[in-house]
């Protein structure tokens, strides 16, 4: 007897199914296919939004890792920055931040110090008259026979003019104290004792030239106050207490006050002023030190703000001269009317910045073709500066630069990396504040002389910390401009000082620091 084949059990069901599906009639078989449908769509459904979540989800993921990769990147930029493409000081290259690049990659194969055919330089010689001591070395033998010579400078025969060597040497130093004594003397007729007052001139207990020296360390040496005390002790074998150093400090800056206040009111006059301003500290408190540079003076002022009642405080509210100044707003909206001369030098670093950060590669052809006109305009500035060229030269010369640098505003203003449509609106915006310097004598293409000035008080500030007062406040701003106004004029910094607290001291007007009227 032969046995049937077994069958599976879903083999059996699905027979049974297609049995049951032949044998059911027309309607009942289209409302099962049309319910597996719908079954199977609403399984499909599901799938789709679950499908459309996890999509949904990939996106906020990578939405999220965009905006990290972008934070990474500004963080990394800004980590980029440095003295040749931000604001940033050189004095913070190489620590916050990657090291600007020094010099040529390439090593020179020349050996360091002179080379063939320089003509080097040497101390030159004091006049003999004006020498303290001469003395006269002759040699004891004769180099060729031996025999001894005459140390007598008398009664030797000499040939030709003397070999002179001079030793520069300090004296011992010790400080020179005077006594004032005032005696108590009777008088004759009365039989009464009069004793004299104490000059004004001798009140205090340190001469003009040290009480100018104590200022001068401060300032111009910037020499914080205990080291200052130290030097006096160690040096001169002055004892001097840290509160005597401070009220030399401020008898200064009260001798120079009424200088200083005579350039504050020649400002207003100036054909030209470099104007910038930086941070500073008064008692912890945010302060905002000034610089305006003219052409043979320099003012210093610490002020609360930085807008332009400062510039109006001590410009007037209008001013007919040429500013010179980065784009800081305030510069605009003071002198919104007159003319001024944006900084290259600032121009210069944003496009460094836009070179060295940018993805965009329209962002850095446009800062490689700005940077190439930059470069061909300083060298005719320069060439100019050089005497090689006149101005009318450096004018027509520079018409296509112009040109360019206006093309490039027109080309670039809707760019889509915002620092390039920034800068081109700058371009096109200001497109005459940045040529000044071409037509307007003593005006400069950057503000470096602001720049400088503003350095000293800068790395004053990072020694000192700023001031605890607003007499501290006016101090700097007095100290800072007569020293470095002094430094401009070529006169000697101590002996202005020192001049200026014998003024004070006699109750006269202080030395002007007005420069010297031209001759005709």
């Amino acid at each position: 007897m032969s046995a049937e084949p077994t069958r599976g059990r879903g083999q059996s069901r699905a027979a049974a199914n297609r049995h049951e599906h032949t044998n059911k009639s027309g309607p009942e078989r289209w409302q099962h296919e049309s319910e597996r449908l719908e079954r199977e769509n609403e399984a499909l459904r599901r799938k789709l939004i679950d499908r459309e979540k996890q999509i949904a989800d990939a996106e906020k993921q990578i939405a999220e890792r965009d905006k990290q990769i972008a934070d990474l990147e500004r963080q990394l930029a800004l980590r980029k920055r440095n003295s040749t493409n931000s604001s940033k000081p050189p004095s913070s290259d190489g620590l916050t931040g990657f090291e600007r690049p020094r010099g040529s990659k390439n090593k020179s194969k020349r050996k360091p110090g002179g080379q063939p055919g320089h003509a080097g330089s040497h101390r030159p010689l004091v006049p003999t008259a004006e020498v303290d001591k001469i003395e006269v070395m002759l040699p004891n033998e004769c180099r060729h026979c031996l025999l001894p010579l005459s140390q007598d400078p008398g009664k030797v025969a000499t040939q030709g003019e003397s070999r002179r060597h001079q030793v520069t040497e300090v004296p011992p130093i010790k400080a020179y104290v005077t006594e004032y004594q005032f005696p108590s003397v009777v008088c004759n007729g009365c039989g009464k004792v009069t004793c004299m007052q104490l000059p004004a001139e001798i009140a205090g207990h340190f001469g003009p030239q040290l009480t100018a020296l104590i200022a001068y360390m401060t300032v111009k040496c910037r020499l914080p106050r205990r080291a200052v005390e130290a030097m006096l002790s160690d040096v001169l074998g002055i004892e001097m207490s840290l509160g005597s150093t401070q009220k030399a400090w401020q008898e200064v800056s009260q001798a120079v006050d009424g200088p200083i206040g005579e350039l504050q009111e020649q400002l207003a006059h100036q054909a030209v002023l470099n104007v910038d301003e930086t941070s500073w500290r008064t008692n912890g408190a945010k302060r905002w030190i000034w610089a305006l540079v003219a052409s043979q003076f320099v003012f210093y002022t610490v002020a609360i703000h930085r807008n332009t009642a400062v510039l109006v405080s001590l410009l007037g509210a209008v001013f007919q001269g040429i500013i010179c100044s980065d784009r800081f707003s305030a510069y605009l909206k003071y002198h919104s009317a007159g003319r001024m001369q944006y900084c290259w030098a600032h121009l210069k670093r944003d496009l460094q910045g836009i070179l060295d950060r940018s993805q965009s590669l329209e962002a850095k052809r446009f800062a490689r073709d700005a940077l190439a006109q930059y470069g061909k305009m300083f060298r005719l500035w320069w060439k100019f500066r050089a005497g090689l060229i006149d101005r009318t030269q450096l004018i027509d010369r520079c018409k296509p630069i112009k040109s360019k640098f206006r093309s490039l505003a027109v080309s670039y203003w809707d760019s889509c990396d915002s620092e390039t449509a920034n800068l081109a609106n700058a371009f096109g915006a200001h497109h005459e504040r940045l040529f000044t310097f071409l037509e307007e004598p003593g005006v400069e293409p950057t503000n470096n002389a602001a720049e400088r000035a503003l350095r000293t008080a800068v790395q004053w500030r990072k020694i000192s910390f700023g001031n605890r007062s607003s007499e501290g406040e006016l101090a700097v701003g007095r100290l800072l401009t007569a020293v470095q106004t002094c430094r401009m004029q070529n006169r000697h910094v101590l002996g202005y000082l020192t001049s200026a607290v014998i003024s004070h001291r006699h109750r006269t007007p202080g030395p002007t620091l007005l420069p010297p009227e031209p001759t005709t």
